[in-house]
């Protein structure tokens, strides 16, 4: 993918920061000494982090420089490093008190040995802390892929349900993490259906546009995007009605998972 783009992810940066401030509040972690946010974006969670535990050593990790230049603007005090989250891994010696992903592991596959590993890198008594979307059968994503097969668009963007990895059934993490290798000593999973109240179906399609929509668009030739988004905005409009205040509901389950290692 094209980079991110700083700006327009945070046109919506309440909507995106109430469920990370919403996993932190389940940490259950009275100090930390080491700190990692795993697909720190703009530093919004990050900043969150940092307020948290103001003692630590904050890391924010990234694969975007766009992202992380924003982030380094936002939290000058905190390290931020440029990293895949398939391959990251904290140095020899350094194991962090908490790992925390917030939105960001939807997009890393191979979910069954990325979240031991992960785990399995903390401190004694560590705690990894993971918030991921779980939409991709609602409506806004569905939508998504409708319109990507439409001919004058697959032959660019090809296999619409490849475009995002998919994620496991919330018992399927639970089973990861509280397996005896493991060494949890608790794990704690959730969903939560988030219903945000949008001014109109193209605000819907702008929200959009900073996560879901983005690889979709830039798989396709400039002349080809406006189109692509007007037809998805046509469905969007038909697939969420008009609420008595004039605005739409957009549901927006997410998945959430906070564990304990053994001390």
């Amino acid at each position: 993918m094209l980079d991110w783009n700083p700006a327009l992810y945070l046109r919506f940066a309440n909507e995106r920061t109430r469920p990370a401030a919403e996993l932190l509040a389940r940490v259950p972690l009275a100090q930390a000494r080491h700190v990692v946010d795993l697909g720190c974006g703009p530093g919004n969670s990050t900043e969150l982090l940092a307020a948290r535990f103001a003692q630590a050593r904050i890391t924010g990790i990234d694969n975007s420089q766009a992202m992380l230049a924003t982030a380094r603007q936002q939290l000058p005090q905190a390290h931020f490093a440029l990293a895949d989250i398939a391959a990251w891994a904290p140095e020899q010696g350094d194991a962090p008190d908490l790992i925390y992903a917030n939105a960001a592991l939807q997009w890393v596959g191979a979910h069954e040995t990325l979240v031991p590993r992960l785990f399995a890198q903390l401190a004694p008594s560590g705690v990894l802390a993971i918030q991921m979307p779980d939409n991709l059968d609602e409506p806004s994503h569905r939508l998504m892929r409708e319109v990507a097969g439409l001919p004058q668009f697959a032959r660019h963007i090809g296999d619409a349900a490849r475009v995002r990895t998919g994620i496991l059934p919330i018992g399927g993490y639970y089973d990861l993490l509280a397996a005896p290798e493991a060494r949890a000593a608790s794990v704690d999973v959730w969903h939560t259906i988030y219903q945000h109240p949008m001014d109109s179906a193209g605000a819907i399609v702008q929200w959009l546009r900073g996560t879901g929509l983005k690889p979709f668009v830039e798989g396709l030739p400039s002349a080809l995007q406006g189109d692509f988004l007007a037809e998805y905005e046509r469905r969007v409009d038909a697939a969420y009605g008009v609420r008595a205040d004039g605005r739409r509901l957009l549901a927006f389950p997410r998945l959430f998972i906070v564990a304990q290692r053994q001390p």
